[in-house]
């Protein structure tokens, strides 16, 4: 009961705070934990989701704006959003304005795709009304994933609350298999580049070493 009622104490102070600031920068993990502890009761499901929202579509927006006032200064300054703009504008050819509405669904895009579409021409209120719609289906996808799991625990467990910390390690754990499975996709796929790379490197320094 002790650690229900610290944690209890705490969310009812700082959690939505703490969840619209994950959500504004990122958020996935952050949002699945607390759809979790909306289905335990220690934030309301409706609220979660609001905030979630709200969160996340105020973070697309700014660095949407913050691409379109200072991008190119970014480019200059960042060499990690430069190496980055030339897959997201592969992206925006082939997907074109709908990138918009999958940028935080996609891994290492969530930041630099909206700061790179606010470097495009495309314009603000089609950003606006296409990051609305991202917003609201993203909070609800991802709390409801949390929520589920909770409720998926209660049909093979009498008392959830019992195993709760439990419950919250293993979705941490989840989590970040999740996020090293992304992350491992991520690197496989661009090993043909890293490849070519090293070939062109070693070719360039046999003919340094050339007589």
């Amino acid at each position: 009961m002790h650690f229900h009622q610290l944690l209890r104490d705490y969310l009812e102070v700082h959690g939505y705070w703490v969840l619209f600031i994950g959500t504004f920068l990122e958020g996935e993990a952050i949002l699945i934990m607390a759809g979790f502890l909306s289905f335990q009761g220690y934030l309301n499901p409706g609220g979660v989701i609001l905030t979630a929202f709200a969160g996340s579509f105020l973070g697309d927006q700014f660095f949407f704006y913050l691409g379109r006032f200072q991008g190119k200064s970014l480019l200059r300054r960042f060499h990690f959003i430069a190496r980055r703009f030339r897959e997201a504008l592969r992206l925006i050819e082939k997907y074109g304005a709908f990138v918009a509405f999958i940028s935080r669904f996609t891994y290492g895009f969530r930041i630099i795709l909206p700061v790179i579409l606010g470097i495009t021409s495309l314009p603000s209120r089609t950003f606006l009304f296409i990051n609305l719609g991202s917003a609201l289906v993203w909070a609800v996808i991802f709390s409801m994933a949390g929520y589920l799991f909770g409720k998926s625990a209660s049909l093979f467990l009498e008392d959830v609350s019992t195993y709760e910390p439990y419950l919250l390690v293993s979705l941490i754990g989840l989590i970040m298999i999740a996020w090293m499975f992304h992350a491992y996709q991520a690197w496989k796929s661009k090993k043909p580049a890293r490849i070519r790379l090293a070939r062109m490197r070693a070719l360039r320094q046999s003919h340094l070493e050339k007589p």
